[in-house]
């Protein structure tokens, strides 16, 4: 199960590296704008809000990162919980507030990594 749970916590990880460079580097391009629905005007509009964004995204995935590395692993267990946790956190709360597909890109698989980390332990 170590194995299945550490592949669930590397995609979660790979997802949020490709919404850094959605919302850090394409944004306002057709790629970007057409993964957010953007129109031209909108994403010119808000691109640093975005690249913001983005840059959280990139340390969600960094930690993600640190937890699958880390050595100890007792400690990269807990890495692995509080760093899925806050995805899971966020994308529950993206998909509330913003835009309900956030459940199924983002909540859902943070949420089965969560529960395979656990059930790993």
């Amino acid at each position: 199960m170590t194995v299945v749970s550490n592949l669930l916590v590397a995609l979660v990880a790979l997802e949020h590296v490709y919404i850094l460079v959605l919302e850090m580097f394409l944004w306002t391009k057709p790629q970007g704008r057409k993964a957010f629905g953007l129109s031209p005007e909108r994403a010119e509009a808000t691109k640093v809000m975005a690249a913001n964004q983005g840059l959280y995204n990139g340390f969600l995935a960094a930690g993600l990162i640190w937890a699958l590395v880390h050595p100890d692993p007792a400690f990269a267990f807990q890495l692995k919980l509080f760093f899925v946790g806050c995805v899971l956190v966020a994308g529950l709360y993206g998909g509330a507030t913003a835009s309900r597909k956030i459940f199924v890109i983002q909540a859902l698989p943070a949420g089965l990594a969560f529960l395979a980390v656990l059930i790993a332990g």
